[in-house]
């Protein structure tokens, strides 16, 4: 299994489908999803791309909530 796409070399991420219980490999660029034997399996659906969108927009939307950490300069170290 590589990481990159056979038709665009665009990087792949895995993704986990709940109803097959398996890991199929989007490709960021193409939407093609692809088995471990580097198979093209099918194409995200308009379905999917909106809910994977909504689900990095709600990420983000969390991640803004919380604190962010000051870089401090330790002292009395060479």
């Amino acid at each position: 299994m590589t990481l990159f796409c056979k038709q665009c070399n665009e990087r792949r991420v895995p993704v986990f489908q709940k109803t097959e219980n398996i890991s199929f490999w989007l490709c960021e660029k193409c939407g093609n999803f692809c088995d471990k034997d580097d198979n093209i399996i099918r194409e995200l659906s308009e379905l999917e791309r909106k809910t994977l969108e909504k689900e990095v927009e709600d990420f983000e939307k969390d991640t803004a909530k919380l604190p962010q950490e000051k870089m401090k300069r330790r002292k009395g170290v060479n």
